[in-house]
């Protein structure tokens, strides 16, 4: 399973939705998922790949990881994961 498929199953999860309604360029907001939800998707995701995701829940537009949509989130943890692969 690639990394795009896990975290769309992740999210889909969190949106209570099928991960065929989520696609690369939703957002979160579009997909119904608040900001705990978005919290909840963050710790699944991080545990998923066993890595930690530099994002500050109370300030989320001042984080370093990109949440805009789907795609963006993918990519970020592809480089995270490359990282800590190193």
């Amino acid at each position: 399973m690639s990394v795009q498929d896990k975290v769309i199953r992740i999210i889909a999860e969190q949106a209570v939705l099928e991960p065929s309604d989520v696609s690369a360029d939703s957002t979160l907001e579009s997909l119904g998922i608040d900001s705990l939800g978005l919290v909840e998707s963050i710790f699944a995701i991080e545990e998923e790949f066993d890595i930690s995701i530099p994002f500050n829940a109370n300030e989320p537009e001042k984080s370093e990881f990109d949440i805009t949509n789907v795609a963006s989130i993918v990519a970020g943890i592809e480089k995270l994961v490359a990282e800590q692969q190193g």
